[in-house]
């Protein structure tokens, strides 16, 4: 970092003023002339074969341009490539539908209204099947299966470990948990538009999406297009927490009904469709088993592990095995165990959704942590500071073979102990069960660390300054709210000497953006910053050549200098600005021999193993009425290390969204089925996410241990808040109800949960 850098400073977001003045255009925003529009017929029931479909009535009602079915859109499943291909999804059902919102027919109408009427009269013929809702009965030898040609619902089924991991323990403690099924629920919901190229027979396609060059690479061969005929443009985008990463039916469809009627199609959900139609996420069932010495030394961990992938398992079926990643948190567990399951059952399906996999990893071992606490009288603190994996063992390799590049764990929890006022909250908490108060105080504690940037750990970027001094940098990200144009800003403008108002930043646009992984896996910027750094530094260098070569000088004698020009070092009067420069490199004859023309780099930047691992310490403060079971946030402290911080401000950001999620799936979160397969909480009239009101003002700091990984030595931030947020709000609820006997209670934990826990309790006490 140079002198006077930026990096690391708090810089207000670029973006903000676009949006907060409406002056930002979401997919829906879009205008295409003549456009018509999209409604889908979705499917009533979670599994039946597929009759007649009459859409008599449907087409000829005013404005309909057509009704179309699998019949008429011949289009090959959506594959995922990591589980077998019985289990691709098709983009239109034809003979049996598996969850209700799987599409059967699509209508196009001139205006949404008239597609929704004349969706409402296509009358399908639908012979329903027996269903299986629950990931445990879809493993019976005689549960409804919904793959015949696989022979079970068991996707896949996997140990590791010797077996042995409980053996010759002092104690040990078990417990099945429950890691509920989540609605991702982003402002903006699923949105697309197509618009046919005449000239050229392309298309672009706009969505709301986090990949857009994997959306292209997914959608061209089937649409019969060149990869170079495709364009996939992302505008603003309201919120994607993974779900928007894998391609959907609705999108492609929209797609081929552009290219086969030569006009422009849209389509936007509406929010019961995306509650239920778009992939939801969590969803597992653990059975777990933690062994100690009576002194608090963890010996081995063992865990069955069912993860349900709802109807298709697509590239969720990647989720189980994250988990496993993770199980061994921030402690030095010697030996462990895992069996993981994957399910098919008739709901929707499950893939990425914020922390995707390692939420669950660490909600596992943190309230496990807590139950062998109790279990030994010992201070939940204590038996965590007496396993941290120390500072000194990075990189550390865990039993389940995760390679943790950098920590320092002890410090997060130090730190996150003191802004809490951990003993003093001890003290409020044992004078409230002493006077035997209504309102009971929980502290709840959760030392997490997850992976980011896992698998995908290279992406392009490239910088190219302008005639007029100014920057235009090019991004394979593809944020969704992150700020990352913000966070690119400022690494080409500390790199460069210029300021971040002349700093350009574009992402999203295939067209414009030759190729790039998008935004997922908190990657941007410890992969994406880091090859626009890489590109940065490669303009710097060759300015640095042109500079010496204009000024008859050796190139150790040039240099950005502190005013942001480059020159003679000691001279300031012999230099260029970025302008000059970039005239100059537009002249070949004013270039060295060997330069090409244009001062502009390209980048593709490529980590080495692709994972980093973030940590940190949440404390949560809860209070619970024990008489109807009502849990409240009253407090929570967050202190998370994402190695170098490049904006403050945006971390911040990041953590509290992060935490707001994470709280809410403690207390309020769950997709609920019933026995027939349909969701009970499929609109946000039952789906419960809490408002401001329901949450307090986080208290949020950070710990900075760089990783070796990335030349910015940054690790990622946007899902770190939910993952330790949710299983701090845990073991708080269940903290303040463990004087009663209460040792666990699942998530959400809602009044009634929370009220029943005690009558159990009171009814097995004499």
């Amino acid at each position: 970092m140079r002198a006077g850098s930026i990096l690391g400073h708090p810089v207000r977001r670029t973006e903000d003023p676009r949006l907060l003045t409406g002056e930002a255009l979401f997919t829906e925003d879009i205008a295409a002339e003549g456009a018509c529009h999209a409604v889908f017929v979705r499917s009533i029931f979670a599994h039946a074969r597929v009759g007649a479909i009459d859409a008599s009535h449907a087409v000829a009602m005013p404005g309909v341009v057509g009704v179309f079915t699998a019949a008429d859109l011949p289009l090959p499943p959506l594959a995922s490539g990591i589980v077998p291909p019985e289990f691709a999804r098709p983009i239109v059902a034809s003979e049996v539908v598996r969850f209700v919102g799987e599409l059967v027919a699509v209508v196009v109408a001139e205006t949404r209204a008239q597609a929704v009427d004349a969706a409402e009269a296509v009358m399908v013929d639908y012979d329903p099947l027996p269903v299986v809702v629950d990931p445990l009965r879809a493993m019976d030898p005689d549960a409804p299966v919904l793959f015949p040609e696989h022979g079970s619902n068991v996707v896949s089924d996997g140990t590791l470990g010797s077996g042995d991991a409980l053996e010759g323990a002092d104690v040990v403690v078990r417990g099945r948990f429950v890691n509920q099924r989540l609605a991702p629920v982003p402002m903006e919901v699923n949105s697309v538009l197509a618009v046919p190229d005449a000239e050229t027979g392309g298309l672009t396609l706009w969505l709301s999406c986090q990949a857009p060059h994997w959306t292209r690479s997914a959608f061209a061969a089937p649409l019969g297009l060149e990869e170079r005929q495709l364009r996939v443009v992302s505008a603003a985008v309201g919120g994607g927490f993974g779900a928007k990463t894998d391609p959907y039916p609705e999108q492609l469809l929209v797609a081929a009904l552009a290219v086969r009627l030569g006009r422009a199609v849209r389509f936007i959900e509406t929010r019961t469709e995306s509650m239920t139609a778009m992939t939801h996420g969590r969803a597992q069932i653990q059975d777990v088993a933690i062994a100690a010495t009576m002194d608090g030394t963890v010996t081995g961990l063992s865990v069955r592990l069912v993860a349900d992938g709802g109807a298709y398992p697509g590239r969720g079926a990647y989720l189980p095995a994250l988990t496993q990643m993770m199980l061994a948190g921030v402690y030095t567990i010697p030996r462990i165990d895992v069996r993981t399951t994957y399910v098919v059952t008739n709901t929707t399906p499950i893939s990425a959704y914020r922390g995707a996999g390692r939420p669950e990893a660490i909600a596992l071992i943190e309230r496990a942590m807590d139950m062998l606490a109790l279990k030994l009288d010992m201070d939940p603190v204590e038996l965590r500071r007496n396993n941290l994996i120390p500072k000194s063992a990075f990189p550390h390799v865990t039993a389940v073979g995760a390679r943790y590049d950098s920590g320092d764990y002890e410090r997060a929890l130090d730190e996150a102990l003191r802004l809490a006022d951990y003993e003093r909250l001890r003290e409020e908490q044992g004078r409230r069960r002493t006077r035997g108060d209504r309102i009971a105080l929980g502290i709840g504690l959760s030392c997490y660390v997850e992976v980011t940037a896992f698998f995908v750990g290279s992406d392009f970027g490239s910088v190219e300054i302008h005639s007029d001094g100014s920057a235009t940098v090019l991004s394979g990200t593809a944020p969704q709210g992150q700020g990352s144009a913000t966070s690119l800003a400022q690494i080409v403008a500390d790199t460069l000497g210029m300021p971040m108002e002349a700093v350009r930043v574009i992402t999203s646009d295939t067209r414009l953006v030759p190729r790039g992984e998008g935004t997922f896996a908190s990657r941007s910027m410890q992969v994406g910053g880091s090859a626009i750094l890489r590109a940065s530094e490669g303009v710097l260098e060759k300015a640095r050549s042109l500079a010496a070569h204009l000024l008859e000088a050796g190139l150790e004698d040039v240099a950005l200098l502190e005013d942001g020009r480059v020159g003679l070092v000691g001279a300031p009067d012999r230099s260029f600005g970025w302008a000059d420069l970039a005239a100059a490199a537009g002249d070949p004859t004013l270039l060295p021999d060997g330069m090409e023309p244009g001062l502009t780099s390209r980048a593709n930047f490529s980590q080495e193993p692709t994972g980093t691992y973030p940590f940190g310490t949440h404390v949560a403060v809860v209070e619970v009425d024990e008489e109807t079971g009502d849990a409240r946030l009253v407090r929570h402290v967050a202190v998370d290390d994402c190695g170098r911080i490049i904006n403050p401000l945006l971390v911040e950001g990041q953590v509290h969204g992060g935490i707001a999620q994470g709280a809410a799936q403690a207390l309020y979160e769950e997709m609920v089925y019933d026995e027939d397969g349909s969701p009970l909480t499929g609109s946000l009239m039952s789906y419960g996410i809490p408002s401001a009101a329901e949450l307090p003002s986080f208290e949020s700091a950070s710990t900075v241990t760089p990783t070796p990984l990335n030349p910015l030595g940054a690790k990622g931030i946007g899902e770190s808040g939910t993952i330790g947020s949710t299983p701090a709000v845990l073991n708080a609820v269940v903290d303040a109800l463990s004087h009663t006997g209460v040792r666990h209670i699942d998530m959400p934990l809602s009044p009634e949960r929370i009220w029943r826990a005690m009558k159990e309790i009171e009814q097995t006490q004499p």
